[in-house]
């Protein structure tokens, strides 16, 4: 976000009609609205924001088709077609992003480099091996090795050669550049809060100006319209980021990730324009609304620099993933019925590739392309159903516990005037439960604490100063303002001076 441009495209402002709607500005969003305008389709981009500043603007990424341990489970519960129609599938995203990089002349930093998942415990190493053979068997040049270039001894790793990162935001700020060129528009700050999947479809900002199409296309990672009720099927994590310059050399030589330690992943990247390197690190995790996001930066910081020479850090964000039950994403008709809307969702972490291979797989189906691997992808997929039911009750006993156990305490603190400066904290004040947050200079700002999503109750990130769903991961401003979805609607607004007593407690 700090080495790229900021954007300024115009929110829609009148009613138009495209060929497709494409409501959503990552990776998923402009990979599909560009793959649909090259193959000559009239396109509508509406992005809530700013193109490429959301989940995409914040991710690590990798665009590789090593996703940990995905193969061998893949093969042993879906068969050996499944594992190799998604090792062809992911690997023909990451060849996609360096074609669209030559054909369109986009300057991204694009580097290709090996893919390792490693393991320090010895007893780890087992997995590993019968990991790189699935990989090998679907199809990817994987293979075991026990030496990976990292500053510290590992028991052992998969590696896969020719895997890809880049700089996100370049990228897809070129994308978005060239997707304009070929016809087609982009309107930022017009946020959808309607949609209709008919024929034609059409989908109604803020504003209250409709697109009218013939398709529509649902990229905003977690899926705002859900009449499949997807959001059951997905669970929202926050992953924490750190990044700090090398103290001396290129650092490791490649792309690494280890399930050990809860999970850890590290790559490099370029970092100013004398050769040096910033090295990136992930891996501390929390469902939003829960946890201790400063202990884990803490916790994050410590173990980077346990195993590498950096400097100060320079950087430390969040980013957030939507992992489906099954471990596959989501990606072609939007619901059962559907036969013009599409939706593109449950990336686990894994954006860049599966965002890229989106984009593909619409533009496929849109324009009556045969898709090889619609099946594997297909959001309507009934073979998933018994073997995603014990995550899936795992996932909706958390909502409930939620639900049902955040409304049992009767305030998480005793009054407004409890809250120190720069914190945040729910308050039940006259009969309701309101989120308040005390600004540094004191001002205070109240907004009701249930998510406008379906009612859950929302809870403070003191690292990232927002309010956070721990049901379904919608996050508010502090003043109530959606940042991220399912949730369309604010946090409504509430006025203090009509429940406080003159001492700043609550009144009676």
């Amino acid at each position: 976000m700090h080495s790229s441009p900021t954007t300024a495209y115009p929110p829609l402002a009148e009613d138009v009609e495209v060929d497709v709607a494409v409501v959503g500005g990552g990776i998923a969003g402009l990979s599909t609205a560009w793959e649909l305008a090259r193959a000559g389709r009239t396109v509508a981009v509406l992005e809530a924001d700013r193109i490429a500043a959301g989940v995409t603007g914040y991710s690590t990424a990798k665009v590789s088709a090593l996703h940990t341990l995905v193969y061998e489970r893949l093969r042993r519960v879906h068969g050996e077609e499944a594992a190799r129609q998604y090792a062809t599938s992911q690997q023909g995203a990451v060849e996609r992003v360096a074609e669209i990089c030559a054909e369109v002349g986009i300057d991204c930093d694009l580097e290709r480099a090996p893919a390792y998942t490693y393991t320090v415990r010895p007893e780890g190493t087992e997995a590993l091996r019968v990991e790189a053979e699935a990989a090998r068997a679907a199809g990817l040049p994987a293979w075991y090795t026990e030496d990976t270039g990292l500053p510290f001894a590992v028991a052992g790793a998969v590696r896969v050669d020719d895997q890809a990162q880049f700089h996100p935001r370049a990228y897809l700020l070129a994308l978005a550049a060239d997707l304009v060129a070929r016809g087609g528009v982009i309107h930022e700050r017009s946020r959808v809060v309607e949609m209709m999947g008919g024929r034609p479809c059409t989908v109604t900002t803020e504003a209250e100006h409709t697109v009218t199409s013939h398709d529509v296309v649902v990229a905003t990672h977690y899926p705002i319209f859900d009449r499949a009720l997807l959001f059951a099927r997905l669970q929202p994590r926050r992953e924490l980021v750190v990044a700090a310059p090398l103290a001396c050399g290129p650092g490791p030589p490649g792309m690494f990730i280890t399930e050990d330690e809860g999970r850890r992943s590290v790559r490099t990247a370029p970092y100013g324009a004398d050769g040096r390197r910033l090295l990136i690190v992930t891996g501390e995790s929390f469902t939003p609304g829960t946890g201790d996001a400063a202990a884990s930066f803490a916790a994050l910081d410590t173990w980077m620099r346990e195993h590498f020479a950096v400097e100060h850090t320079a950087y430390r964000w969040a980013a957030q993933d939507n992992d489906s039950g099954d471990g596959i994403p989501m990606i072609g008709p939007l619901h059962p019925g559907a036969r013009h809307a599409y939706v593109a969702t449950g990336f686990g972490g894994w954006g860049m590739s599966s965002g890229v291979l989106a984009g593909q797989m619409l533009t496929g189906m849109i324009t009556g392309r045969s898709v090889p691997w619609a099946e594997l992808y297909d959001p309507r997929r009934v073979w998933s159903t018994v073997r995603e039911a014990p995550a899936l009750l795992r996932q909706q006993a958390g909502v409930a516990r939620h639900f049902v156990a955040d409304r049992l305490h009767t305030a998480h603190v005793d009054s407004v005037t409890d809250i120190p400066p720069g914190s945040g904290a729910v308050v039940h004040i006259d009969g309701h439960r309101c989120a308040v947050y005390r600004a540094e200079n004191g001002t205070v700002h109240a907004v009701s604490a249930r998510c406008t999503h379906l009612g859950c109750l929302v809870a403070f990130n003191a690292a990232e100063t927002t309010w956070e769903c721990p049901c379904h991961g919608s996050r508010f401003a502090t003043d109530g303002t959606v940042l991220q979805g399912p949730a369309l609607r604010p946090l409504a607004p509430v006025n203090l001076h009509l429940h406080l007593r003159d001492d700043g407690g609550a009144a009676p």
